[in-house]
């Protein structure tokens, strides 16, 4: 196993890394939108949803591989009335590539954010 860190993006808020690779895949810890220097992004959930993948970006970058090689990864929201708005940016960020996808609604996220994303990648 290979843990991954990189500045540009925040650093954990707890006891865990921002991302392991194990046995060709990379597995992120969930992103949040705080910035690298550990400020929440303020804004609704598109420009939450930017600082997320702004964060997975950074995070994938540093372990040698980007969007283009996420598989799956697991969107957690606080509330799904905001699924269409957060479907838009995220459409963005995967550019007509669709990886599997789990996206639920959560009663509280760290920090009190809107959305909450973890992947998994081919390094």
């Amino acid at each position: 196993m290979q843990l991954i860190h990189t500045d540009h993006a925040p650093k954990a808020i707890g006891p865990y890394s921002q991302a392991i690779i194990a046995n060709g895949l990379l597995y992120t810890s969930g992103q949040i939108p705080l910035t690298a220097e550990g400020n929440l992004v303020e804004g609704g959930i598109q420009e939450q949803t930017k600082q997320v993948f702004a964060n997975l970006k950074a995070v994938l970058e540093e372990a040698g591989t980007d969007l283009s090689k996420v598989i799956k990864t697991t969107v957690f929201l606080k509330d799904l009335t905001m699924f269409v708005e957060f479907n838009g940016i995220y459409e963005e960020f995967f550019n007509g590539h669709k990886p599997a996808r789990s996206c639920v609604e959560v009663a509280r996220l760290p920090k009190d954010v809107l959305v909450e994303i973890e992947c998994i990648a081919v390094v």
